[in-house]
């Protein structure tokens, strides 16, 4: 079975997971001021450290490209990234779906727009980054998300199918990584983040085709970290288990949906790393289920 442009972390049908990530919260309390007393030394109002703290949680001024951002992960971080402040431009194959989903965004408030493509396609996947600069003037952060699987046994598995896989688990990531890396330096900086999988680190049969592509995804965002960090580009690979997506539930019915995490809380350690000072770096982050008994 194929599911084209969804969430690509996935695990073995026989995993058994539980959702576990920290959500963050803040809260202030005024009350009525105390008189007060004249100081040469008193901070200016813009330079107080909750101002300061305020700025560094917000992605306002940012353009993130999201591939893969109809359903599953890459609706929940369009939805989360973009309450975060930063304008999306989601890409997706399901160009219905694809629409609803930024026009729901724009209803909360959020500057968001849709790009349909095909992402096995290089000259697609070229085109919806030169969508977002053309938009945007500028692209700060680009998710490699998008992602599909053909599971079959190996003398069953076609030429055609491998392709389609590889094409768009890890032909697609390179061109856009290459194209938004182009328009990074010229900023003089950015971010990647590359979604990978469990898949990328252990294998189960009948997936030939995504095993390798998960694998090769892996290797690419490192090799690309190691390259592009002089140019204050940033790469995060990030390796997730099991979620309750419909790339994985359409696939695998019988998973126990209780044992796998929320895409939410993916989406959230994700805007975590992306608002980390530009001077640090997550190159790879692990993010699983509690309960994933499959996984170290």
């Amino acid at each position: 079975m194929m599911t084209s442009a969804a969430s690509a972390a996935s695990v073995a049908p026989a995993a058994s997971a539980t959702a576990a990530t920290a959500a963050t919260a803040a809260t202030a309390a005024t009350s009525t001021p105390a008189p007060a007393l004249a100081s040469t030394s008193a901070r200016p109002a813009s330079a107080s450290p909750l101002s300061t703290l305020s700025h560094s949680m917000s992605l306002d001024g940012k353009t993130v490209l999201i591939t893969g951002a109809a359903s599953g992960l890459g609706a929940s971080l369009a939805r989360v990234l973009g309450e975060a402040g930063a304008t999306v431009v989601g890409v997706d194959i399901q160009a219905g779906q694809l629409s609803d989903g930024m026009a729901a965004l724009r209803e909360r408030g959020v500057d968001a727009r849709g790009f349909a493509a095909d992402l096995a396609d290089p000259y697609d996947a070229a085109r919806a980054v030169d969508a977002a600069l053309d938009g945007n003037g500028r692209l700060d952060i680009l998710i490699n998300n998008a992602g599909t699987d053909i599971a079959l046994p190996l003398d069953e598995l076609s030429d055609s199918d491998w392709q389609r896989v590889i094409g768009t688990n890890l032909n697609a990531p390179f061109v856009l990584a290459r194209q938004a890396a182009s328009a990074m330096r010229r900023q003089g900086g950015g971010h990647i983040v590359n979604i990978a999988s469990t898949a990328a680190k252990r294998a189960w049969p009948n997936a030939t085709a995504y095993h390798a592509s998960k694998w090769g995804l892996l290797g690419l965002s490192h090799a690309l970290h190691a390259e592009l960090r002089p140019f204050g580009i940033r790469v995060t690979a990030v390796v997730a288990g099991g979620m309750r997506t419909p790339f994985l539930l359409e696939r695998f019915p019988e998973l126990d949906t209780a044992a796998l995490q929320d895409p939410n809380d993916v989406a959230d350690a994700i805007r975590s790393v992306l608002l980390l000072p530009a001077s640090a770096v997550v190159a790879e982050l692990t993010i699983l289920p509690l309960r994933e008994t499959s996984w170290p």
